[in-house]
């Protein structure tokens, strides 16, 4: 029997394919077959991830969240390699200049000092009242508008060529646990809500619409973040450690093969238990 997850012959899109989770998604997708697109601002990232390909691709750099440079980047790489089959939204940031998370984790830090001496603290760990406008559609942009973006010209590719494609999202278990900053918890949830709404009205065209809820993962995101905020969540964690970009690799070319054939809307979730969907 053939191997469902073969990608031979398809057009993946890969976003924020420089480094972490997006690099790992890039390398499976190309291992299994795809000619895979690897999108990230970072170009000399992206050609290292290109690099590593065992089969054909190219490195495009793009700012997501400007639907320009989306739109460019989809001409250019349906030019290059063909119409696009799969598309991961996998651009996403947790900080963004004026978002007041350097006051966060001081208050956050503070708070851990006093509990440690007194077992009580009095310090409240604020973010939205130090955040500014800029802050929030910094992270806004990036992890929500792109991925709409980026769907929006993925979604027009397929149609143009009558190709039955399969887009997944990367969320995040914030979205259902509130755990996080509140513009990165609002941006993964909101990631979720376009995905379902989007697999009911892209049914009828065969497009599959899913997304995949990672928990804490190593990845370079995860170091603007305060050491005892990942000791936490790694105790947290019933399988006791942090996902490995690998894995969630893994959920993605299932996502993105017809070995999910019937699934759309749907969130998968690979946190080792960390929080239940």
């Amino acid at each position: 029997m053939a191997d469902q997850q073969d990608l031979t012959g398809k057009v993946a899109v890969v976003t924020g394919a420089g480094q972490g989770m997006g690099r790992a998604i890039a390398l499976r997708l190309s291992e299994l077959g795809a000619r895979v697109a690897a999108l990230d601002l970072n170009s000399a990232a992206i050609e290292e991830t290109v690099a590593a390909f065992t089969g054909s691709g190219m490195a495009i750099a793009c700012n997501v969240s400007d639907s320009a440079a989306v739109n460019s980047a989809f001409t250019e790489l349906q030019a290059e390699l063909g119409e696009v089959s799969v598309l991961v939204n996998n651009a996403g940031t947790g900080r963004a200049a004026g978002d007041g998370s350097d006051k966060m984790y001081e208050l956050m830090g503070q708070r851990n000092e006093e509990l440690a001496a007194n077992g009580e603290s009095k310090t409240h760990v604020d973010h939205l009242i130090h955040m500014q406008d800029e802050g929030w559609k910094g992270v806004m942009g990036v992890n929500l508008d792109g991925a709409f973006y980026c769907t929006r010209a993925a979604v027009r590719s397929m149609v143009r060529s009558g190709i039955k494609g399969s887009i997944i999202s990367i969320a995040s278990t914030a979205a259902q646990s509130g755990e996080g900053p509140v513009h990165y918890v609002t941006s993964k949830a909101a990631l979720i809500g376009m995905t379902r709404a989007l697999a009911r009205e892209l049914g009828s065209r065969n497009i599959r619409i899913n997304a995949v809820a990672p928990g804490p993962t190593n990845t370079p995101i995860m170091e603007g973040i305060p050491e005892q905020w990942i000791k936490d969540m790694e105790d947290a964690i019933p399988l006791g450690r942090m996902a490995e970009p690998s894995e969630i690799a893994q959920a993605v070319s299932w996502l993105a093969s017809d070995a999910s054939s019937m699934c759309t809307g749907s969130v998968l979730v690979a946190n080792g238990g960390s929080y239940f969907f």
